[in-house]
Order: structure tokens, then sequence, then C-alpha cells
């Protein structure tokens, strides 16, 4: 039976062990979820392009054009093509992590993984990870809104002792430096929390709470993850940005989409995978995972010995 550590390097390799063992089941479920997702990331920054003010915001952010300094004022049709593709952009998300996180936590577990049941727990799953995600958003706003309030009060202050403040040194960075580091804590506090919704059925705050709980002690592994896909998909991003310059469509482009394209979904698909098994593994150092395969053989499940890529194995804690 293989082995695995508890560090990045053994997440990654379950990961990829679990995926290849349900290849075919894990690309239906890109298909149908990541890949639209992907594409619509790097598409619609260019298919945006248009002589509106708004799409003139979207050149100057995807593309770092120089801003216009006549810009009309932002008429409120031209707000719902962007609400209608973040929703869009949401609700893939949502329905990608919750059948992905499902798989992989029965393929972790060498259960037979099957396509409808994936499906159903997306029907399961998606108002409990909405409901958790506003909680989240709003307890990482409320930091935000408490750090600038704190802040500005602190300025204040120093001004009506007397002193100068220069407002172009670097007491903004270091700001913006301590709110950027709380949230990436909390970030990796609650990393765990969309894979507590799916495989535990809880939502709201309590799998924040549990997230918090089991991320002790592999703080490190959860914020390397974040890092890495979070840099790998950042790089992607500012690649796709220049996908069109000139407002062209040419085969260049179409070759650049789909490359890009497939990479992308690549990379999502293993950092939504990579999150269960780092939550499998979060739950072997606290003791817990022990227990369920011991329910597991109590419940008398057969691995079959053909059955190669998909048998149980052992998680060792060094």
């Amino acid at each position: 039976m293989a082995t695995h550590s508890l560090n990045l390097s053994g997440v990654l390799t379950e990961t990829k062990r679990i995926i290849n063992a349900h290849s075919r089941h894990f690309l239906a479920l890109s298909v149908i979820f990541l890949l639209p997702l992907s594409f619509s990331l790097i598409v619609y920054p260019s298919i945006s392009i248009s002589p509106s003010s708004l799409s003139h915001y979207h050149q100057t952010l995807f593309f770092f054009s120089s801003p216009d300094l006549n810009i009309p004022p932002i008429n409120k049709s031209d707000l719902i093509p962007p609400i209608l593709y973040a929703l869009f952009v949401l609700l893939l998300s949502l329905c990608a992590t919750s059948s992905v996180t499902y798989s992989t936590f029965h393929g972790f577990y060498g259960r037979p993984v099957k396509f409808i049941s994936s499906i159903k727990s997306v029907l399961f799953s998606l108002f409990p990870l909405i409901s958790t995600l506003i909680i989240t958003q709003a307890i990482l706003g409320f930091i935000v809104f408490a750090f600038s309030c704190l802040a500005a009060l602190v300025f204040q202050s120093i001004s009506l002792l007397g002193f100068q403040i220069d407002y172009h040194n670097s007491f903004y960075f270091i700001i913006l430096a301590l709110i950027i580091a709380v949230l990436i804590y909390l970030q990796v506090e609650f990393s765990l929390s969309s894979v507590i919704v799916v495989v535990e059925s809880q939502w709201g705050f309590a799998p924040l709470r549990r997230s918090s709980y089991l991320v002790k002690g592999m703080k490190r592994v959860a914020f390397s993850m974040i890092m890495l896909f979070g840099m790998l998909i950042g790089f992607l991003g500012m690649l796709c940005s220049s996908l069109v310059p000139d407002n062209r469509l040419d085969y260049a482009f179409i070759l650049q989409t789909v490359v890009y394209t497939g990479f992308m979904t690549i990379v999502m698909l293993y950092s939504v995978a990579a999150n269960a098994v780092l939550f499998m593994y979060c739950k072997a150092l606290r003791g817990e995972l022990a227990f369920e395969i011991a329910e597991e053989f109590a419940q008398e499940y057969v691995s079959l010995p053909f059955d190669d890529g998909k048998v149980p194995h052992v998680v060792y804690v060094v």
C-alpha cells in the first residue's frame, strides 16, 4: 500500500493519484464545469471591448492601457453584463467545487466514484456553499473595514497632536501589508471550509470553526497550496490579459485561447482536488482518519486486486 507524508509534496502526489485513477470521471466534471469557467475567464476581457465607458474600464484593467480623462458616466445598462458574468462565474465555481470535492473524497478511500452521485452533490451543497461564502466574505470585509477605520483614526490622532504626516511615505504600504497579511491568515484558517460543507454537510459558521481546528499543524502546507495555485492562476491571468491587445481575432488568438484554457482548467482541477486531499490529511493528523478507515472495513468494503490505483492506502505522520 502506498504511503504519503503530511506535506505539500504528499498532498500533490495523492491528488495526482486520485485524478489519474478516475481520469475519465474528472475529465467529464472538468468539461462540464471547469472548462466553461476557464474559457470565460480568458475570453470575457476581450469580448467586453466596446465604445462604452465600462468597456474602457475593462481595457484599462486587463490591457493596461492609458486611462482616458474624458470618460462618460456609466449607464446602468452597462452594469448588467458584468453582473451576469460574475453570477455565472460564481455558479460554475461552486458547482465545480462541490462535484470535484465529493469525487476526490470518495476516491481517497478507494470507493467507486460515480458521475451521477457527483452531480447530485451539487444540488445538496450549492446553497450551503453560498451561505458559507457570504459569511466568509462578510468576515473578510469587516476586517478590511476595521483596519481602514483604525488607520484613519491613528492618522487623525497624529494630526491632532501637531505632527506632520507625509502621505506619500511607507505608512500606506504598512497598513496595506497588514491587511493583506491578515486576509491571507484568515484564508489559511478557512481554507477547508468548502470541503467541510460538501463532505460533512455543515454550513454557516460551523465549517469555519471546523476548518480552523483541522488546519492547525498543517498551516504551512495550506499556505503553500494557496500561494502555489494562486500564483499559477495569476500568472495565467496575466498572460491572458494581453491576448487581444489590438482587437483582432486571428488563428494565434484561437491557439492561445485553447492552450491557456486547457492549462487553467488543469490548475483549477488540481486546486480543488488538492484542497480535499489536504482535508483528509488534516483529519489524519487529528487521528480522525484511522477511525473512518476502521468503519470502512467494518462495513466489509472490498477492494478488488485488479482495481489498480483505487485501493485504500496509508497516510503516516512525521
